[in-house]
């Protein structure tokens, strides 16, 4: 589906985030897309969209609003991580006598 520009829309999903969709992601962020922002007329081949910023464990950490191309939002299949089986890295033993 696409707008009257020819820019496709942005459907609800999780999504890869890196140059390609924006030069402010130098380091990529994962985000589940709530909704588009279609009201706020961005520019050709650009849009807005509702989302939450995810972690590594697909847990939202942040409410955000982005301007991206949809074009380079990369959709990921994103398995929940359940809490049970959750770890932390283990703490590296510091050497005595070094």
């Amino acid at each position: 589906m696409t707008r009257e520009d020819g820019t496709p829309r942005v459907s609800p999903g999780v999504y890869l985030l890196d140059r390609a969709a924006s030069p402010q992601f130098a380091s990529p962020i994962l985000v589940r897309v709530i909704r588009e922002l279609p009201d706020r007329h961005p520019p050709y081949a650009w849009t807005w969209v509702d989302c939450y910023q995810l972690d590594r464990h697909g847990d939202a950490t942040e409410k955000r609003q982005l301007f991206v191309m949809p074009q380079g939002m990369r959709p990921v299949n994103v398995a929940p991580v359940p809490y049970a089986t959750r770890r932390r890295p283990p703490l590296r033993a510091a050497r005595a006598g070094g």
